[in-house]
């Protein structure tokens, strides 16, 4: 995306100074992202456009005792998780004026978001608002990088004090800002993901250091934004309902965030305790926090290192829980990926890093006898291997199925171990499935695999690895008969938020 094209400067629609006043009161907010390393760069001061009233910000949920993590601030427009590059800076007199916008005032923190945002659920026809935010949404999509860039200009323009706390380049994250968007948008009806969905980016993101005063800036961008580049479909109506979505998905975030934080930290400082480099690109690295840290098998959270501050990347948890309170990931070196990279090619034993809170709900039901159908691709494996543990200390007897696929025989890095667990425990089956076809192992692509060896009615699946292999593994699981709902994986949120 050009940056240059997107002139703040050239005649837009702009939210109406009622509507303005709204987002002062809401104080509802975004989220930050991860962006990417690099000496920010503020923007040319400019003249002022006219006085903005002062904007307050809403305090945390009562009895929370929450205060502000100290750290970087990045701010996003609802669920969004990621930043954008730096607009350059506007000459004198080109920024549009913005006034407190219009996000309603923030419902308690007990009663439900306005009635008239998602609809009930269960419900067949969308809401208003639904079909409002959606139609605003298809209108953007075409010009969503300037519609994004132009946020960005009004953030850091009539908000200067937040730029320093982005990284200058943060272009690599664009396209996960308008997959956030879109997630949040297509949810809008359904309470349960929305509820779910804007929780986990709530808490998450405490670790960017996010106050609630943060967020009437970022509604102001969010609506200035989009009434420049919906304006054909841009109404009154249209800016209402967007309102009403904001103060809702803002409440939700802010509570949640709040409640996190009176049992846990916003992140965990964790030293490096062994680093095995598996093959050239692909290390396992072993951590131990400075604090307690619970998660389930299955789970994930977010790495920063010391030499890329700001930015942060997901890792799947490569072991179950375990007494020695020692935390595994295996990582691979991507090309142009700076945590990655550092992690495999730079960390050594002593290093400390910093971990956010775990998230992701491909965890095992342990109240099921059901066999478990486990597919691990390339450094998906990690999960999988945590799953097979969990089930084991258990103790419960099930079928456990694990497919492990890779390119190339030499990227099965994690096969002794898989081998050396099915040679412990009867209920356990491993087979590989790679594309050089050596005669031990199966060929092709690994959902054909699991096809042929059917049928799996008997069973619920995981799915772990890239994006590409998780959706054509659903495909071919529904194809050949198996619920949805019984098909486990976190690609939701590996698309909108996952780094290298």
């Amino acid at each position: 995306m050009d940056a240059r094209t997107t002139d703040p400067s050239a005649s837009s629609p702009a939210p109406t100074r009622a509507a303005r006043r709204k987002i002062a009161r809401t104080r509802q907010g975004q989220e930050p992202a991860p962006t990417e390393p690099g000496p920010p760069a503020p923007p040319a001061a400019l003249p002022a456009t006219g006085p903005r009233p002062p904007i307050s910000a809403p305090a945390p949920a009562p009895g929370s005792g929450a205060t502000p993590a100290p750290g970087p601030v990045p701010v996003l427009p609802p669920g969004f998780e990621a930043a954008q590059p730096p607009v350059p800076p506007l000459p004198p007199g080109a920024a549009p004026a913005l006034g407190p916008a219009s996000v309603p005032d923030p419902a308690p923190a007990s009663p439900a978001p306005p009635t008239t945002t998602p609809a009930a659920a269960g419900g067949t026809e969308p809401s208003a608002d639904a079909l409002l935010i959606r139609r605003t949404m298809a209108e953007v999509g075409p010009v969503a990088d300037k519609t994004v860039s132009y946020f960005y200009a009004l953030l850091f323009i009539h908000h200067p004090e937040l730029r320093e706390l982005f990284p200058a380049a943060m272009d690599s994250q664009r396209d996960r800002l308008v997959k956030a968007l879109l997630t949040a948008a297509e949810h809008i009806d359904d309470p349960a993901a929305f509820g779910d969905y804007l929780s986990h980016l709530g808490r998450g993101h405490r670790k960017y250091g996010t106050r609630p005063e943060h967020y009437p800036a970022v509604g102001e961008a969010l609506l200035g934004a989009l009434a420049r580049y919906a304006s054909a479909v841009w109404t009154p109506q249209t800016e209402a309902a967007w309102s009403r979505a904001y103060a809702a998905i803002s409440r939700i975030m802010i509570d949640a965030a709040a409640e996190d934080e009176r049992h846990a930290p916003p992140w965990w400082q964790a030293e490096i305790v062994s680093h095995d480099l598996r093959t050239p690109d692909v290390a396992v690295i072993s951590l131990r926090t400075d604090q307690p840290y619970s998660f389930l098998a299955g789970q994930y959270t977010t790495v920063e290192t010391p030499w890329w501050p700001r930015i942060w990347r997901h890792y799947s948890f490569a072991a179950a829980p375990a007494d020695d309170g020692l935390l595994t990931f295996h990582v691979r070196a991507v090309s142009a990926g700076w945590v990655s990279n550092a992690l495999v090619g730079r960390a050594r034993p002593g290093d400390v890093v910093r971990l956010g809170p775990p998230s992701g709900s491909m965890v095992v039901d342990h109240d099921s006898d059901d066999g478990m159908l486990c597919l691990g691709g390339g450094t998906g494996i990690a999960p999988i291997k945590a799953l097979v543990e969990d089930v084991a200390r258990h103790g419960r007897r099930r079928a456990v199925e694990v497919f492990y696929g890779a390119r190339r025989t030499g990227d099965l890095y994690d096969l002794d171990t898989m081998l050396r667990m099915q040679r412990e425990h009867s209920w356990l089956s491993v087979r590989t499935v790679v594309a050089d076809t050596p005669a031990d192992a199966l060929t092709g692509p690994l959902p054909d695999a699991v096809r042929a060896h059917g049928p799996w009615e008997a069973y619920d699946a995981y799915l772990s690895g890239p994006p590409g292999m998780i959706r054509s593994s659903v495909d071919t699981l529904v194809r050949i008969g198996m619920p949805s709902h019984r098909i486990r994986h976190d690609l939701v949120r590996e698309l909108v938020a996952a780094g290298d």
